[in-house]
C-alpha cells in the first residue's frame, strides 16, 4: 500500500494479486492429483476429448477446492482491508469501513460510547464467520466425494418415484 497509494482501487489491485499466489498453487495441485487418477487415465485411454476430460472429471473433482478457497479468500480479504483501514492505509476516511470505523472513532470515544467499537467488531466477525460457514455448505451440497448433500436427496427421491410407479404397474 505504501507503493501504490490510497484509495478504494489500490485496495483491491494489491490484495486481490497479493492474495491469488497461494490459491492458485493450491487450485494447480489439485489439478495435477486429479490428472494422476485412474479415471482420468483411463478417459484418455478410450480417446475422450481433453475439454470433456476437464468438464467431465477435473472441474468436478476441482470444483469444492475453488468454493472452499473463494470462501477464505474472500473473508480474508475483508479483515484485511478492516486491518489495513485500522492503520489508515486503506480506504480513506469520507468512505466507510470497518476497520475505520474500529480506528477513528471507536478509539476516541470507547470509553464514552463503546458501542461505536463494538459493533463494528461484531459486523466484521458475522460477516467473515457467515462466508465462512456459507462457503463450506456450498463445498458440502457439491462435493462428489461426500454421501451427503442434495446429490443424495434428489437420487434418492427420484429412485422413490420410479419404484412408485413400477409399484402400482398397469391398471
Amino acid at each position: 500500500m505504501s507503493l501504490t497509494g490510497r484509495g478504494i482501487v489500490q485496495v483491491i489491485v494489491v490484495m486481490g494479486v497479493i492474495g491469488s499466489f497461494g490459491w492458485i498453487r493450491l487450485i494447480r495441485s489439485a489439478a495435477i492429483a486429479i490428472r494422476e487418477n485412474v479415471y482420468f487415465e483411463a478417459g484418455r485411454a478410450i480417446g475422450a476429448s481433453t475439454q470433456r476430460l476437464i468438464w467431465r472429471h477435473a472441474l468436478p473433482n476441482i470444483m469444492p477446492i475453488l468454493i472452499i478457497a473463494f470462501s477464505i479468500g474472500v473473508a480474508l480479504n475483508i479483515l484485511a482491508e478492516a486491518g489495513l483501514s485500522f492503520l489508515g492505509l486503506g480506504i480513506p476516511p469520507p468512505f466507510p469501513s470497518w476497520g475505520g470505523m474500529l480506528s477513528s472513532e471507536g478509539r476516541k470515544f470507547m470509553y464514552e460510547a463503546p458501542w461505536l467499537a463494538i459493533w463494528p467488531g461484531v459486523a466484521l466477525t458475522t460477516a467473515v464467520y457467515g462466508i465462512n460457514v456459507f462457503g463450506d455448505a456450498i463445498r458440502d451440497l457439491i462435493d462428489p466425494r461426500l454421501r451427503g448433500g442434495a446429490g443424495r436427496f434428489i437420487r434418492t427421491r427420484k429412485k422413490s418415484k420410479e419404484s412408485e410407479t413400477k409399484a402400482e404397474g398397469p391398471m
